[in-house]
């Protein structure tokens, strides 16, 4: 284990020390997806980020309970205390029942995270089975004073709430301005102020998921399932909790204010948001018509894809960003990540064809330290994966004998690039096409013609160029008697 470990702490605004509360252990909560349609790309950033999370604190050392939610009962439409539950709903418009729905979109949602080889979490419970949970931390938070029954309904008073504590500090919203912003509540609302949230809702007739309760026959608000299902597995203080930038107001804001409510102090040491992912600038998502799913990235059957990508340009893809960072999608940037992957893959399969030395004139260790660096830097993929790339540099410089390796240099070599790219950023390995489609033998022959050239003309740094260049593409050059010979590697 080490303290060098920083994590940038949503809650303080600032990169934090990472010490856990009960070390070895590490209790991480993520918040997992809403199961009523097919994994789409805004799934797989958060599943990769917390991914990434979970194998680099078990690289470090550290045990991990990694808990990931699943929500299957009281999300409503537009994220509100009123409308449809998007579960029930896509269980009437198939005409199946809201489990049926649940399991399949729940199969098909671990099935596309194990194709982006992220592993599955430690618990992955859902909602429906933890209401007794959630009945009990309503009870609590009403004992508490900070929720009242209304018609059957249990709100959580926010007015009440932030006169001893500040509701909106992770979002750095103040209460004033989230009031002036909200619609006043007319005569039919059993709300006492229109920011209160639901944490039970009594379900209207033509609801069809629903529970007894001590206040109505329903069932919970989408918020409580959180709280209560952390505590229940994870205990009153958790070191990680995560999810995407746009669960972080309303859900994590009422998250934390519900907790407190019920137990009188913070649950959460560190808050953690992945960015959003956008398509020209927009936010993708399902609710506005923009989401392409992963079944389609696989596949390229979708207007807004040029062709299909693998799960491992996907998952690649990811990595090349910070987590905190927006992603933009576009075909050329996932083409571009075709194109880095490859040479990764290249890279690596080319540590096993170094010929050793009896001396070395490259450092292995200096590619580990700069990785680690990057890790312990709030997880910075995107300068790790370039570390690597800089190693890929040393390799093929041995490779082609500019430089020199001895046998225990090329096992260090083999061990770190395994366990950095295998193991700490489950990148996917895979066989890659050697050389780019339109590159064929005669254009090589042409290039090659013309380094013979450029050395006739006593141009070496163009000749050296020219073969550096072809390497890079996938092309080995070897120099003969005869004028010279090349393979594909």
């Amino acid at each position: 284990m080490t303290n060098s470990l920083h994590i940038y702490n949503t809650l303080s605004r600032k990169k934090e020390p990472f010490s856990p509360v009960h070390p070895p252990f590490v209790g991480m909560y993520v918040c997992g997806p809403t199961v009523y349609g097919d994994p789409h790309l805004g799934h797989a950033r958060p599943a990769i980020t917390f991914d990434i999370v979970f194998r680099y604190l078990k690289y470090l050392g550290y045990k991990v309970r990694y808990v990931r939610n699943i929500t299957d009962v009281g999300h409503l439409e537009r994220d509100a205390d009123e409308g449809e539950d998007k579960v029930a709903k896509k269980a009437r418009l198939e005409e199946l029942e809201p489990m049926e729905v649940v399991q399949h979109y729940m199969n098909e949602y671990r099935n596309k995270m194990a194709l982006l080889n992220v592993l599955p979490p430690s618990i992955e419970p859902i909602a429906s089975g933890h209401i007794i949970e959630q009945q009990e931390l309503v009870e609590r938070i009403l004992q508490a004073g900070f929720a009242y029954e209304s018609n059957g309904s249990v709100y959580f008073d926010v007015d009440k709430y932030n006169q001893s504590h500040h509701y909106g500090k992770l979002s750095g919203r103040k209460i004033e301005d989230l009031l002036s912003q909200t619609r006043q509540l007319g005569g039919q609302t059993d709300k006492h102020n229109p920011l209160d949230f639901a944490i039970w809702k009594k379900a209207e007739p033509e609801h069809i998921m629903r529970w007894p309760s001590k206040w109505s026959e329903g069932f919970p608000g989408w918020h409580i399932e959180c709280s209560a299902m952390s505590r229940k597995y994870l205990g009153e203080q958790i070191d990680i909790h995560g999810g995407g930038m746009d669960l972080l107001f309303p859900h994590h804001e009422c998250e934390i204010a519900q907790t407190v409510a019920a137990q009188g102090k913070e649950s959460v040491r560190c808050w953690m948001h992945n960015n959003l992912i956008t398509l020209n600038g927009q936010k993708m998502g399902k609710s506005l018509g923009n989401a392409i799913t992963l079944d389609e990235f696989f596949s390229g059957e979708n207007t807004l894809l040029d062709k299909a990508y693998s799960p491992a340009t996907i998952r690649f893809f990811m990595l090349q960003a910070h987590y905190r960072s927006t992603l933009d999608f576009s075909n050329e940037a996932l083409k571009a990540t075709e194109k880095g992957y490859d040479r990764l893959m290249e890279g690596i399969a080319t540590i096993e064809k170094i010929k050793p030395s009896s001396e070395s004139t490259i450092d292995p260790q200096s590619i580990l330290d700069k990785v680690l660096e990057a890790m312990n830097d709030d997880l910075n993929t995107p300068v790790a994966i370039s570390a690597l790339f800089d190693g890929i540099k040393d390799i093929n410089s041995v490779f082609v004998g500019q430089a020199m390796a001895t046998e225990e240099n090329i096992s260090s070599l083999r061990k770190i690039y395994h366990t950095v790219a295998f193991e700490i950023l489950g990148i996917i390995p895979g066989k890659v096409s050697s050389v780019d489609e339109g590159l064929t033998s005669e254009l090589i022959r042409l290039l090659l013609e013309l380094r013979i050239e450029a050395r006739k003309n006593k141009d070496f740094k163009m000749a050296d160029k020219i073969r550096d260049d072809l390497l890079k593409m996938g092309v080995e050059v070897r120099d003969t008697a005869e004028g010279f010979e090349f393979r594909i590697i």
